[in-house]
């Protein structure tokens, strides 16, 4: 799984984000640049680091060894949680997991050396491991918008 070496802050504030700004796109990071094909996301969320670990399983297995694969995000924002039957009060719980908080048009895997179907469906059953919805690109689409 994906998490950083090393972390300046341990825990980090609550990002007290509205739903409208979520969901606008992002400016960074939305064209295929490294790879022929990608997937970009349509709808934005948080996505936890053995979410992407497993979405990048699967394009893997199915692009097999001709085919190369890169990932876009990296999850750096830790995600905290107290334990179980713990009461309230006495502070912020120990971090859990990392998580990236993915905005639409955001690319957020690359693959090249392959066929354009074979791709199609390995971003097809990556996008299944995801909490949002993506789209196949091509890498002249991501360059005209």
């Amino acid at each position: 799984m994906l998490v950083p070496k090393k972390v300046k802050h341990r825990k980090w504030q609550t990002n007290r984000i509205s739903d409208r700004r979520l969901q606008r796109p992002d400016t960074r990071g939305t064209t295929v640049s490294l790879g022929q094909y990608g997937l970009k996301a349509v709808t934005g969320s948080r996505v936890r680091s053995n979410q992407i670990e497993a979405a990048r399983r699967v394009i893997s297995r199915t692009v097999g060894k001709t085919g190369r694969v890169w990932i876009r995000i990296f999850p750096d924002r830790p995600i905290t949680k107290k334990a179980a039957e713990v009461p309230m009060g006495k502070g912020k719980g120990d971090p859990d997991h990392f998580v990236f908080q993915v905005q639409p048009e955001r690319v957020l895997f690359e693959i090249s050396g392959v066929s354009e179907e074979v791709a199609k469906e390995a971003v097809r059953k990556a996008t299944a491991k995801l909490p949002l919805k993506a789209k196949f690109v091509r890498r002249e689409d991501s360059l005209a918008n």
